[in-house]
């Protein structure tokens, strides 16, 4: 089980690591608001990072945001750089969770999963990186699982609606559900919308490593999971989406790799029934899509050289038509902006049998929430967190590095969720 408890010298169920950073600041936010919720009705927590005054600047603003003057004083900040290993240490000896906000986590997730595994804290991140997500499993897993600590990847937008959206599809189908596919949509409000350029950078470097990826999925020698039913048809790379009645395109975040590896551990673990998953987003009219093919081309093209690389980081703005920047959004960019993942599943009606003939039985699922990187987000990872403290007796039997599905699929998160405002609902 799961150890959850403070103590004298562990006194803080949840430190965040990375708070006055783009999206750290919001995480901050969240814990306030949901400081009543800890186990016990009180959840004790801190915050740190490299600067003490950039913290205290934080938690000012936090104190002004949410009309809560006492944050200024009562939270404690710890003083804690990636590239210090003993400061890691010391905050993690104090934490039962570490929320780590820094990113990109291919150069700086590994420290704080390493301080985190051998001083006994449990870790969740909001990466979207694939590479280093399942990097961590290769190398930490075992070490993991006789600490007894959850190393839990991919905890914020990436990747906890589609994976936990998946497994509510199949909790509520009636039967065995053998594929889904996800359409993502996101809306801003009058003021447009933005992302911060972290993304962009993990993105950047993703698909320049693509390679390293590939290769390092060979180490796990992982056989493929059984196929019930229809085998899932691959899209192109640019459709016309009759399910969002709009042009849509593959999704090119977690989404995919990280609810595979929940299907592949739900299968080894629990015998279940491994559900296929195709990924797709939204991307509008032809005017969008004319935008996107020259985004697309002038990125493929810059990513494959250390020169076009640097001209991507240096102007975000520029050559993603202002979708990214390095300020990020503002607050009024944040309230007006949604997303929407609609999953159109099938499957076998209970007492048929599996893979005998073509599915017999559709459903389709919502899950729906506010912006999705500094709202729902943040939503995502302290609800994640507060489960792990409060439920440790469902999670998995031991520890390891994980994935949200594999982590959350017999707790309440979703309900939990759907109490913050990201609604899990049947269509």
């Amino acid at each position: 089980m799961a150890k959850v408890e403070t103590s004298s010298s562990r006194p803080y169920h949840i430190v965040i690591f990375g708070a006055s950073g783009f999206t750290g600041q919001f995480v901050v936010e969240e814990v306030a608001r949901t400081m009543s919720e800890g186990p016990n009705g009180t959840l004790k927590w801190a915050v740190a990072g490299r600067s003490r005054p950039k913290l205290e600047k934080v938690l000012e603003q936090a104190a002004e945001t949410l009309g809560k003057p006492e944050l200024r004083t009562a939270v404690e900040i710890l003083v804690a750089d990636v590239e210090e290993p003993d400061s890691l240490a010391a905050m993690c000896k104090q934490a039962v969770i570490v929320l780590n906000c820094v990113g990109p986590y291919r150069f700086w997730g590994e420290p704080v999963v390493k301080a985190c595994v051998e001083n006994g804290a449990h870790c969740l991140d909001i990466s979207g990186e694939p590479q280093f997500l399942e990097s961590m499993q290769l190398n930490y897993n075992t070490q993991a699982a006789d600490k007894g600590v959850y190393i839990v990847g991919a905890c914020g937008f990436d990747s906890i609606p589609a994976d936990m959206g998946v497994l509510f599809t199949r909790d509520q189908f009636k039967g065995t559900l053998t594929a889904v596919e996800s359409f993502l949509t996101a809306r801003t409000g009058p003021e447009g919308g933005s992302i911060h350029d972290g993304t962009w950078q993990s993105a950047i470097y993703g698909f320049a490593e693509s390679d390293k990826l590939r290769t390092l999925r060979k180490k796990f020698g992982h056989k493929p999971l059984p196929v019930l039913g229809s085998k899932i048809k691959r899209r192109s790379a640019l459709f016309f989406s009759n399910e969002l009645q709009q042009y849509a395109v593959p999704f090119m975040g977690a989404d995919a790799s990280v609810v595979k590896r929940s299907q592949r551990f739900l299968h080894e673990e629990y015998q279940a029934a491994p559900v296929q998953y195709g990924a797709y987003a939204g991307i509008g009219g032809v005017a969008n899509i004319f935008k996107m093919l020259i985004a697309g081309m002038m990125f493929w093209f810059l990513v494959k050289f250390g020169f076009g690389r640097n001209l991507l980081i240096k102007y975000p703005e520029f050559f993603s038509f202002g979708l990214f920047s390095k300020d990020g959004p503002t607050r009024k960019q944040i309230e007006g902006s949604s997303f929407q993942f609609a999953f159109y599943g099938e499957g076998y009606t209970e007492g048929q049998e599996p893979g005998q003939a073509r599915p017999n039985a559709k459903i389709r699922t919502l899950v729906q929430g506010p912006e999705a990187g500094y709202v729902a987000t943040p939503i995502a990872m302290v609800q994640a967190a507060i489960t792990i403290l409060n439920e440790p007796t469902v999670l998995p039997k031991k520890g390891g590095v994980y994935t949200p599905g594999a982590t959350f699929a017999k707790t309440t998160l979703v309900e939990r969720l759907n109490k913050h405002g990201i609604q899990f609902s049947v269509i």
